[in-house]
């Protein structure tokens, strides 16, 4: 079962959007230096399409929902993925500490940050990360397009 611990208006994550970041638990990669190491507990509130709906409904002005916490259930998170883009007609967003992810999901998704926080490499806003983050552009096929430096060109606290 899905669960998430709390939501956030954020509008850093996913550049140019106004996102409804949602923190799933039950984090299975346990990386040092979590930001977030409440996320490896399985608590919270379950999440489905109905709780989905109800979270994106009292945050009014979101153009986009982000999924955040590190490793998911697979088949319960590609629901709600669909059920965001298609009924809800928003843009989706991935964060996920996995190396890769099914390739259909990208036929749903607009952003995809891959890769498990390295503490010795810093997050996105470091120009050494590990991690990446992705548009995604859709047309026949999709496109994963590295926009990673978008994050890291303007911060003077730089990881060098």
């Amino acid at each position: 079962m899905l669960k998430y611990l709390n939501t956030q208006v954020v509008f850093q994550e996913i550049p140019n959007e106004i996102t409804l970041a949602i923190n799933i638990t039950g984090c299975k990669h346990h990386c040092e230096g979590c930001h977030s190491p409440e996320l490896r507990k399985n608590i919270g509130v379950k999440l489905n399409c109905s709780t989905l709906d109800s979270l994106i409904d009292s945050n009014e002005g979101i153009t986009c929902v982000c999924f955040m916490g590190g490793d998911h259930e697979l088949g319960s998170l590609a629901n709600l993925i669909w059920h965001v883009k298609d009924v809800r007609n928003l843009k989706v967003a991935l964060y996920t500490g996995s190396e890769t992810i099914p390739m259909n999901w990208c036929e749903k998704l607009d952003y995809l940050k891959l890769g498990e926080y390295k503490k010795d490499l810093g997050g996105l806003r470091s120009s050494i990360t590990n991690q990446r983050f992705y548009a995604i552009t859709h047309s026949t096929n999709y496109y994963l397009e590295d926009i990673t430096n978008t994050f890291y060109a303007n911060n003077k606290e730089n990881i060098q």
